[in-house]
């Protein structure tokens, strides 16, 4: 059996479950603008899971990475005959995700998870497009997602797992037998298979040389960033952690929205033994660590960094990583200093905001002079910094945004006289549901519906056509002003400041050459 756009199946075996990542928009009305799109590895680690301690014959159809729309996903869907198929469900693909449910086969049965299930489980289990929906998982998915492959009625004993009784029309949960097994809700890490990558049709991938490259091949001189200086590297997506101990307002992953969910690191040669077999088997030079942990708690940085000495990993690789404003500022810099030798080249930032009123607001425990502080002794050590900013915040104020903007081109003045890069990347506030501002939002009189309008931007009228070119799927919006300031205001500064890191990366580029 052929089954085309469909990664990691074995074609010759029935397949047991296909794990459908729905497309961002109905790509049947307008081609995706992005050359590529961050990979599911949450999914990919279900998957894998299934396939390598199940034993099942299961695949991944990223509709999002090859730019499907509705009817051509769910075709393919239908043709491929699963037992199951699954979807993660999120707040601004949500609409596509039932739609999608909405015209497959009856013979398949459906399977969500995601944070948007976990958010709004009985919305999902009422919604009539989801009418085959016979399990909706709750958290992490690998041990009950197996358990179901090998027998739905295995819903019934797992914790977590709801379904709608469509006789009854009453809410099920699967009722555990005996004491439940914490490994079903949060299994150890440690133990899961290293991802499949033949899941991911866009990781590992092959990145063009940037900025951050050339700076780290002139200030640290080796060899490897020598060569991804002129050709690039081959990078993977890599996860170091699950949880997140802090409670931003904005965040899916506030501790606050996760009570369920116990946060755990991976041992250091964990990391390190995946990292060797995607070197080993991909060739990958490059990793970026997307978790929220990694460079955000003192003790895993210390423990993490150890390891990475012993087995001299910045000879050999480079690496980013997300990171704790507050936790990086308490650092010494010989602290900085061992990042460094150990491969660090960039890290990602939740600035936010320059001003510390919504800082405050966000509960960010930073300020923003915390940020430029941090941010001056990264780059002076020659570590780049990838700035996150939401624009039109509850609350914000005109003089609020404009001391972001003001603030961001600060953080550009740093990054010019040193030989560490800062790059921002700017984005319109989204409200989304389980979070501490959807509460304070619908609390406030909003109403949910409108809260869920998700709908895409064109700012292409500001004049930032190219500059918005990989920012397609980040572009989405509700249509609600939240502050003080039009949303034609809080757009047009986003469009002018996205156009300014383009043109900053233009310049780089050209001088570079």
């Amino acid at each position: 059996m052929q089954l085309p756009l469909i990664t990691g199946a074995d074609p010759a075996r029935t397949l047991d479950a296909l794990f459908v990542n729905a497309p961002l928009r109905n790509y049947d009305e307008r081609p995706r603008a992005n050359d590529y799109t961050l990979p599911v590895l949450g999914m990919a680690y279900i998957a894998t899971y299934a396939q390598k301690v199940g034993g099942f014959n299961v695949g991944v159809l990223d509709a999002e990475a090859h730019g499907l729309g509705i009817a051509e996903t769910a075709k393919i869907v239908n043709d491929a005959q699963p037992r199951w198929a699954a979807m993660n469900l999120l707040a601004p693909t949500y609409e596509m995700s039932a739609r999608i449910a909405a015209s497959l086969d009856p013979a398949i049965a459906l399977m969500v998870g995601g944070h948007h299930a976990k958010a709004m489980p009985d919305r999902v289990l009422a919604d009539p497009r989801m009418a085959n929906l016979q399990a909706l998982v709750l958290g992490e998915g690998e041990l009950r997602v197996a358990a179901l492959l090998e027998d739905h009625q295995h819903r019934r004993e797992l914790p977590a797992v709801l379904w709608r009784d469509r006789l009854l029309g009453t809410r099920a949960v699967g009722v555990p037998v005996g004491k439940p097994n914490p490994q079903m809700l949060g299994p150890d890490i440690n133990a899961l298979p290293y991802v499949n990558r033949a899941f991911l049709p866009q990781d590992p991938y092959q990145a063009a040389p940037t900025e951050t490259d050339r700076r780290l091949a002139v200030s640290r001189g080796i060899d490897l960033l020598k060569e991804a200086a002129r050709n690039g590297h081959m990078e993977a997506n890599i996860v170091g952690s699950r949880g997140c101990p802090y409670n931003c307002t904005f965040c899916g992953a506030a501790v606050s929205a996760n009570p369920d969910l116990t946060i755990r690191v991976r041992d250091p040669e964990n990391i390190i033994g995946e990292l060797d077999e995607l070197h080993d088997e991909y060739g990958v030079t490059a990793f970026r660590f997307v978790d929220d942990l990694f460079l955000g708690a003192s003790r895993v940085i210390k423990t993490q960094m150890e390891a990475f000495t012993q087995h001299r990993i910045g000879e050999r690789y480079v690496w980013d990583a997300t990171g704790r404003i507050n936790v990086l500022d308490r650092l010494a810099d010989s602290e900085f200093e061992r990042l460094v030798e150990n491969g660090l080249r960039e890290v990602a930032l939740g600035i936010e905001s320059g001003s510390d009123r919504i800082l405050d607001a966000m509960d960010k425990r930073i300020d923003a002079e915390m940020t430029e502080r941090v941010a001056r002794r990264l780059v002076a050590h020659g570590i780049g910094v990838k700035g996150y900013f939401i624009l039109g915040f509850p609350g914000e104020t005109h003089d609020d945004i404009e001391a972001t903007v003001r603030h961001i081109r600060n953080l550009w003045s740093i990054a010019d006289s040193n030989p560490g890069d800062v790059r921002a990347s700017v984005f319109e506030f989204r409200p989304y549901p389980g979070t501490p501002v959807w509460k304070t939002l619908t609390d406030a009189g909003h109403d949910p519906d409108r809260l869920l309008a998700y709908g895409d931007v064109d700012l292409t009228a500001d004049g930032a056509d190219e500059s918005m070119r990989q920012r397609d799927e980040f572009n989405f919006s509700v249509g609600i002003q939240f502050g003080d300031v039009p949303l034609t205001t809080v757009r047009s500064t986003l469009a002018t400041l996205t156009r300014e890191q383009h043109e900053r990366n233009q310049t780089a580029q050209g001088t570079a050459a």
